[in-house]
C-alpha cells in the first residue's frame, strides 16, 4: 500500500491533521526551521552578490535523519508548513535537506485546520513559490547584515552584549520620540463651563460652545469670571432642536494587528500572549468526542476577506438567534488595505456555529476568552448596522451658545453581539446616553447650577503594546508576523520597559537611539523602512529581484558603518550612585536598569558580582507590621506592592496603596482609578470606606 508523508511545523498541527487523513498518510512535524544561517558567523558572502550560507540547525540532526528516513519510505511527500513567507521558506529548506526536486508539486497550503480544508489542499498541490521564498530570504539576510554588523559596533562604543535590529530599532525610536514629546510638553490651563438645566421634560447638561458664532476658549479663572458675569441672571432659551438618524457599520473581522490591539484593550493580553493562544486555537485542541480540531483560521494575516461558506454559517446563526432584521440584505465583505494577501482570510472561527458557550469546560480560561473575542467579532461583522437617534439642542444666553447632545439606540443591530473597544485617552462621544430630553424651540429653561471647571492640557499618552502595534501598522513598519516578537525583543534587550501598561524608553534605549539617529538615519527613518517592506512585497509578487533590493539597502548602510566606526568615541553610561553599601566589598552600590526595572549592583564587577533589588517606597506603611511598603515585580515583570520586611512579613497588594490609612478603621486604603474617577478604597472587607479624589 502506497504511503504519503505530510510534514507540518508543530506536533499539535500534526495531531489535528492526522485525524482528517486516512491510514495511507504519515504526518510528522519539522518543529519549525531545520536550516538557517549559522549563529557563529555573518554567513552572507558580501563579495559574491550576498549569497547566503545555510546549515542544518544545531541539535536538529536526529529529527532531520528521522524525516529523511520517512521520506525514503514514502511514495509521495507533501510540505504543509504555514501559509506565509516563513512557511514557504521552511518548505524550501526542507526540500534541500530531504533531497526533493524543487519543481515537484509537493507544497500544500491551507488557512484553517478542518477536514474540508485539508482534503482540498491535498487535491491541489503546487510548486514551492520561489518569489515568496526570495522575499523571506531578503528579509532574513538584511536583518542578519544589520544585526551582525551593527551590534558589535554598539558593544565597542557603548556596552558589551548590546544588539540592534532593523525593525526593532524603529520600534524603539517610536517609543523614544513619544517620550521626547512628553518631556517637551508644556501644560496649559483651560476652563470649561457646563450648565445643569431644567426643562419641562427633565434635567440635562449643556456645554458652553460659542460666543457670537466663534468658538469659546477660556484660558484662565479671570476669563471664566468675566463670562460668568455676562451670563448670570440672563435667560437660557432653546433656539434649535435637531434630530438625526445615525447608522454605524460593524468592524471587519480581525487581522493580526487588530486582534492584538483588541485583546490588549479587552483582555489585557500582551501581543505575545495573544499570538501564543491564537496559535493553539489554530493548530487544534482536543474537544473530547470530536477529537482534535482547529478552531480558528490562520492568525498571521492582513486580509479581511471571508469565505462564502463561513458567511453562510454566520447567516444561519444570526437568523436563528436574532431574526431577519439583524441580517443585511447582502452578505457583507470588507475591502483589504494596501498589499494585503488576497489569498488569505481574516481571522475567524473555522465553524461559525461552534459558539464560545459550547466550548466551556473544554478550553482553558484564556483560550476561551480569546475564542469568544474572535467569534463575536466575526458574527458581528456579518450583522445589520446599528441605528442611533441623536438629538442636538442649542441654547442661547445673550451672545453665548450652549449645546446639549443626547443619543439613544433605536436598533442595536451588530451591537447586540459585539462593540469595539477604545484605547486609553482615545476620544469618546460626549453625549448623554438617552433621549429622555424633551424640549421645544423657544422654551425657556431654568438654571439648576453653573459648573465651571479648571483643566490642564495633557501630553500625548505613552504607547501601550497595543497602540504601538497600531502605530507600526499605520507606518508600514514590519508585517503581521513581526509585531509581537518585535515588541517582546525591545523589552528583553532593556531598551524599553513596561510600567502600568505603558512603554517607556530606558537610558540605554535613549543612548542607542541617539547614536543610530546620528550615524544611521536610514535605519530609523519610518518612510525608508516602510518602503523596504513594500520592496519585499514586490519581490514576493515577482516584480523585483531579491539581490538588487538587498544591495540597494546595504550599500549606504556599509558606508555609514565605516564612518561610524571611525567617528564614534566610547560612550560612557554614568551609573547613579546610591547610599546602599555593598556588604561584600564596602563600595557604594550603583543603580542599573534591567529587564524588570531598576536594581542595585556593585560597581566592582567582575571582582564583586553582588546585586540586590532596588525598592521604590510608595509612601504608605504595611498594615501588618507598619514597615514601609515598596514596589516589587513578579517573575513576569508585573508590578505589585509588598512589605519591605519580606520574608518576615509577606503582605502584598496588587493595587497601589494610598498614602493615608482609612479614617474609619485605620486599615490600608488602595487607589482605584477608572476613566471616570479616582478613589481610595479601604481594604478591610468589613469597612470598605470609599473616598472619591478630586482630580487637578
Amino acid at each position: 500500500m502506497s504511503k504519503t508523508l505530510v510534514i507540518v511545523e508543530s506536533p499539535a498541527k500534526a495531531k489535528s491533521i492526522s485525524k482528517f487523513l486516512g491510514s495511507r498518510y504519515i504526518v510528522k512535524a519539522s518543529m519549525g526551521h531545520l536550516r538557517d544561517l549559522p549563529k557563529s558567523q555573518l554567513a552572507v558572502d558580501l563579495e559574491h552578490d550576498f549569497e547566503p550560507k545555510y546549515i542544518a540547525i544545531r541539535g536538529r540532526g536526529d529529527l532531520i535523519k528521522e524525516l529523511r528516513a520517512a521520506t525514503k519510505g514514502a511514495d509521495k511527500v507533501f510540505l504543509a508548513s504555514d501559509p506565509d513567507r516563513e512557511g514557504e521558506a521552511i518548505a524550501w529548506h526542507l526540500s534541500h535537506l530531504l533531497g526533493l526536486a524543487l519543481d515537484d508539486k509537493n507544497r500544500i497550503e491551507f488557512h484553517e485546520i478542518t477536514k474540508q480544508a485539508i482534503q482540498a489542499a491535498i487535491k491541489h498541490p503546487r510548486q514551492i513559490d520561489r518569489d515568496r521564498v526570495d522575499a523571506q530570504q531578503a528579509r532574513r539576510i538584511l536583518d542578519r547584515l544589520v544585526g551582525y554588523q551593527l551590534s558589535p559596533l554598539l558593544w565597542r562604543k557603548i556596552k558589551k552584549g548590546l544588539s540592534a535590529g532593523r525593525v526593532q530599532s524603529v520600534a524603539v525610536r517610536l517609543v523614544d520620540d513619544r517620550e521626547e514629546q512628553i518631556r517637551a510638553f508644556v501644560s496649559e490651563e483651560y476652563w470649561t463651563l457646563t450648565a445643569n438645566l431644567q426643562s419641562a421634560g427633565g434635567k440635562f447638561l449643556a456645554k458652553l460652545m460659542k460666543k457670537s458664532g466663534q468658538k469659546v476658549s477660556i484660558p484662565s479663572k479671570d476669563e471664566m469670571d468675566r463670562i460668568m458675569s455676562e451670563i448670570v441672571g440672563k435667560d437660557f432659551r432653546v433656539t434649535d432642536v435637531r434630530k438625526k438618524e445615525r447608522k454605524k457599520l460593524p468592524s471587519p473581522p480581525f487581522i493580526t494587528s487588530s486582534l492584538q490591539q483588541e485583546a490588549h484593550r479587552k483582555l489585557s493580553f500582551s501581543p505575545k500572549r495573544t499570538m501564543m493562544l491564537a496559535q493553539q486555537l489554530y493548530e487544534g485542541l482536543d474537544l473530547g468526542k470530536e477529537g482534535t480540531v482547529g478552531l480558528i483560521t490562520y492568525m498571521r494575516t492582513d486580509s479581511v476577506k471571508i469565505a462564502e461558506a463561513a458567511q453562510a454559517e454566520a447567516k444561519e446563526w444570526i437568523l436563528s438567534h436574532f431574526g431577519n432584521d439583524y441580517y443585511p440584505d447582502e452578505p457583507r465583505q470588507f475591502t483589504n488595505k494596501g498589499r494585503a494577501q488576497e489569498a488569505h482570510e481574516a481571522i475567524r472561527p473555522t465553524v461559525a456555529l461552534r459558539t464560545p458557550d459550547s466550548l466551556k469546560g473544554v478550553l482553558s480560561r484564556d483560550q476561551l476568552r480569546l475564542y469568544r473575542l474572535i467569534w463575536e467579532r466575526f458574527i458581528a461583522s456579518q450583522m445589520s448596522v446599528a441605528v442611533t437617534d441623536t438629538l442636538t439642542v442649542d441654547i442661547n444666553v445673550g451672545d453665548y451658545l450652549f449645546r446639549a447632545n443626547a443619543s439613544t439606540i433605536r436598533f442595536p443591530g451588530f451591537l447586540a453581539v459585539y462593540e469595539e473597544g477604545k484605547d486609553e485617552g482615545e476620544a469618546t462621544d460626549e453625549e448623554q446616553s438617552s433621549l429622555t430630553l424633551s424640549v421645544s424651540p423657544g422654551e425657556k429653561l431654568d438654571v439648576v447650577k453653573l459648573l465651571d471647571k479648571q483643566h490642564f492640557t495633557e501630553p500625548p499618552p505613552r504607547y501601550t503594546e497595543a497602540s504601538l502595534v497600531r502605530k507600526m501598522e499605520e507606518e508600514g513598519i514590519g508585517r503581521p508576523s513581526t509585531y509581537a516578537p518585535t515588541i517582546e525583543t525591545i523589552q528583553t534587550r532593556g531598551y524599553v520597559v513596561k510600567e502600568e501598561k505603558q512603554l517607556i524608553p530606558t537610558e540605554l534605549g535613549d543612548i542607542v537611539i541617539s547614536l543610530l539617529k546620528e550615524y544611521f538615519p536610514d535605519i530609523l527613518n519610518l518612510e525608508f523602512t516602510a518602503n523596504l517592506e513594500e520592496k519585499l512585497d514586490r519581490i514576493e509578487e515577482g516584480i523585483a529581484p531579491w539581490k538588487s533590493v538587498v544591495k540597494e539597502y546595504y550599500t549606504p548602510f556599509a558606508v555609514n558603518l565605516a564612518q561610524a566606526e571611525e567617528k564614534i568615541g566610547k560612550v560612557k553610561i554614568e551609573d547613579q550612585v546610591s547610599d546602599e553599601i555593598c556588604e561584600n566589598c564596602g563600595r557604594n552600590m550603583v543603580i542599573k536598569m534591567g529587564r524588570y526595572g531598576k536594581f542595585l549592583a556593585c560597581p566592582g564587577f567582575p571582582e564583586c558580582r553582588n546585586t540586590k533589588p532596588l525598592f521604590e517606597e510608595v509612601g504608605a506603611n504595611c498594615p501588618k507590621c507598619s514597615k514601609t511598603l515598596v514596589v516589587r515585580r513578579s517573575k513576569k515583570g508585573r508590578k505589585f506592592y509588598g512589605c519591605s520586611g519580606y520574608p518576615e512579613c509577606e503582605f502584598v497588594s496588587w493595587e497601589m496603596p494610598a498614602p493615608d490609612p482609612c479614617p474609619e478603621c485605620q486599615q490600608l486604603m488602595v487607589i482605584k482609578s477608572s476613566k471616570r474617577e479616582k478613589k481610595h478604597v479601604c481594604t478591610n472587607p468589613e469597612c470598605r470606606f470609599t473616598k472619591v479624589i478630586e482630580e487637578g
